[in-house]
């Protein structure tokens, strides 16, 4: 493959949560080791958080250090930039806003990662912005309840990817009018994640999960509303832990004491997700020191049959972890008996449990597998690049 100058746009800098920083450092380093050279850089009009204040500020000093330390440690050192376009007067820390502005021009694909980055007129020069979209659904439903029309920050990219590697087939149900959406998955570098053998005889299946996404991206399609938090999936299957005989860990925060004394009854265990979040390091080995994982999907990828699969699940599977989660049709293109189990009732759950216990080591280095043949970045982002035609 030729080299390119690629630049990777998102938002791990003004939101540090450690899912979302490996998210985008998985895109940064597959790229650079197919020969690229690589650049990140956050352009936003979004006032930033800082998850050590637990607030949202002007000031844009901990997304600087935390594209500092990022970058050091994972190649990208003076490659980088973090542009506040809130301010009255855009500021940049990193690389200038000059030096963004010629990259925007240089640019063989800028990858709009999440569909984080929103436009502007520097941004807008370019013709080759490429749309990776991370939650499937919510844009082809309004795409349908507009009549088909396009909304122009989709027409302005070269080239439309989702994690809804079913959406536009039989599959989907949301009509995709004229928009053509190519399927893509996240990109995983496998070699950060395995484990030299297996985990400690306590561990538990596990989750991380952020509980208080409640309506941000509800989208009512043909009468029906699909909701986008996955807390009320979670509630459906609750009784999990107390059918399967064993107790489930959740990294979260549940403030609903109802809800909360619910999972309690049922043999669930919470452990405090504040430092993980910060951490990437130690989200690193929260995952590594799981038995595995179970979670759900959002309501949205489940009954919408997007094929949609989670990032941090793919993580789970590199550390060769076995996964067992919620059925959005995934499994028609990869999973489905041992390592990556799927369920669609508590029975399934039952069933699944009891697969990996009575032959763990089996499902472990098959779970790897998954991860090395669907998920490694390398594989990932040279499909992607291809499929656009860069």
């Amino acid at each position: 493959m030729q080299k390119k100058k690629i630049i990777v746009m998102g938002f791990m800098a003004g939101c540090p949560i450690a899912g979302v920083v490996w998210q985008h450092i998985h895109y940064i380093v597959g790229l650079q080791r197919l020969g690229h050279d690589v650049y990140y850089i956050e352009d936003s009009a979004r006032l930033p958080y800082d998850p050590v204040a637990y607030e949202v500020n002007e000031s844009y000093q901990y997304a600087a250090k935390v594209l500092g330390q990022l970058g050091r440690e994972f190649g990208f050192e003076g490659r980088w930039a973090y542009c506040a376009r809130y301010l009255k007067t855009p500021e940049c820390a990193g690389m200038s806003l000059s030096r963004v502005r010629e990259l925007y021009k240089e640019a063989d694909a800028i990858l709009n990662v999440c569909g984080a980055q929103e436009m502007n007129e520097d941004l807008a020069k370019s013709e080759r912005l490429i749309y990776v979209e991370s939650d499937p659904g919510v844009e082809q439903m309004k795409v349908d309840n507009a009549d088909g029309k396009i909304p122009d920050y989709l027409k302005q990219h070269h080239a439309l990817f989702t994690f809804g590697e079913l959406v536009g087939t039989p599959d989907f149900a949301v009509p995709t009018h004229s928009v053509r959406w190519l399927p893509t998955r996240q990109p995983v570098v496998t070699d950060f994640w395995k484990t030299d053998g297996p985990t400690r005889p306590d561990a538990r299946f596990t989750s991380i999960a952020n509980w208080n996404t409640s309506g941000r991206k509800d989208v009512v399609w043909r009468g029906s509303t699909y909701l986008w938090s996955k807390s009320l999936e979670f509630l459906k299957f609750v009784e999990a832990p107390t059918l399967a005989g064993e107790a489930f860990e959740l990294a979260t925060e549940i403030k609903d004491e109802h809800a909360l004394n619910r999972f309690v009854t049922n043999r669930w265990e919470f452990t405090d997700p504040n430092p993980i979040s910060i951490d990437f390091n130690l989200y690193k080995s929260y995952i590594q020191g799981s038995k595995g994982e179970f979670t759900v999907a959002k309501d949205q990828y489940v009954r919408l049959h997007t094929g949609w699969f989670s990032d941090r699940t793919a993580c789970y599977l590199a550390c060769g972890r076995p996964a067992i989660t919620q059925q959005t049709q995934f499994t028609k293109l990869y999973g489905g008996d041992k390592g990556l189990l799927a369920f669609e009732t508590l029975e399934d759950i039952v069933e699944n449990v009891r697969s990996i216990n009575a032959d763990y080591a089996a499902h472990c280095r098959v779970a790897y597998e998954i991860a090395a043949e669907y998920f490694e970045a390398t594989k990932v982002l040279s499909a992607l690049l291809e499929k656009a035609g860069i």
